[in-house]
């Protein structure tokens, strides 16, 4: 099975960009969007063979998610714990038979990290969903996740340490996740490979002098590691300022 996740920084003008030609091309089983930035209704887009589950924000042209799948899911739900519904449109989890497929935006902390104290709070309540969600069965878990977790996964580490996606208490809930029985496919397939990355800043020449940050992951339960045949970055796919990543499964 092939997931792929992508932030596509508003779907509209990523649908302009080559969004569909990517989407036909690398011919997924998953799908999933971030921060597609639109409303029911503002797009709609011809996927033959897949079922499209969006999450939309109540704030217009903000967040938003969607997951585009050939798989019929058991369940489909928008929140976390007892909530069915969040207004950011951040999570959807879909549920099948032998596992949860959970694709997030996750909140940024600010260039100020006025949102610090939010951001963590939701790291916990998060990680809280996704462990319950793995006692049950494993979990794909896939999204732009606002950080990076260690020097390795950011161009210039040290005049970056304190800001927003690499301070010490984001970088620190992302270990404790993975301490709880998850594994970052990404890096566990290649432990010291450096420079590759999923954002960069639309400043002139940083994507062409890739001074990028990897923030977009796919996390599986560890459980499923012994199923991963692939793990990668497709950072010469344009029409955002992430790029998509990619996960491959040996399981049906």
């Amino acid at each position: 099975m092939k997931f792929v996740s992508w932030n596509v920084n508003g779907i509209r003008a990523c649908l302009k960009k080559g969004f569909l030609a990517y989407f036909e091309q690398v011919d997924a089983d998953f799908f999933c969007i971030q921060e597609s930035k639109c409303q029911a209704g503002q797009v709609e887009i011809d996927l033959p063979g897949y079922e499209q589950y969006w999450n939309y924000a109540l704030r217009k042209g903000y967040s938003g998610t969607a997951i585009f799948t050939k798989h019929t899911p058991l369940s489909v739900k928008y929140g976390v714990g007892d909530r069915d519904t969040e207004d950011e449109g951040r999570i959807i989890t879909l549920e099948y038979e032998r596992f949860y497929v959970v694709t997030v935006y996750t909140p940024n902390s600010k260039r100020d990290l006025a949102r610090l104290d939010e951001r963590l709070e939701w790291e916990d309540n998060l990680r809280a969903y996704l462990i319950e969600l793995d006692q049950q069965k494993p979990v794909i878990y896939c999204g732009d996740l606002n950080v990076a977790h260690e020097a390795i996964d950011l161009k210039n580490a040290k005049p970056n340490v304190g800001n927003s996606g690499f301070t010490n208490e984001e970088r620190g809930k992302m270990t404790l996740l993975l301490n709880s029985g998850f594994t970052d496919t990404f890096r566990a397939m290649y432990p010291q490979e450096d420079n590759r990355f999923t954002w960069w800043s639309y400043m002139n020449k940083v994507r062409e002098r890739n001074i990028g940050w990897r923030i977009d992951y796919f996390i599986v339960s560890d459980r499923l590691n012994q199923h991963v045949t692939n793990a990668d970055i497709h950072d010469q796919q344009l029409g955002s300022d992430h790029c998509p990543v990619v996960l491959e499964l040996d399981i049906e």
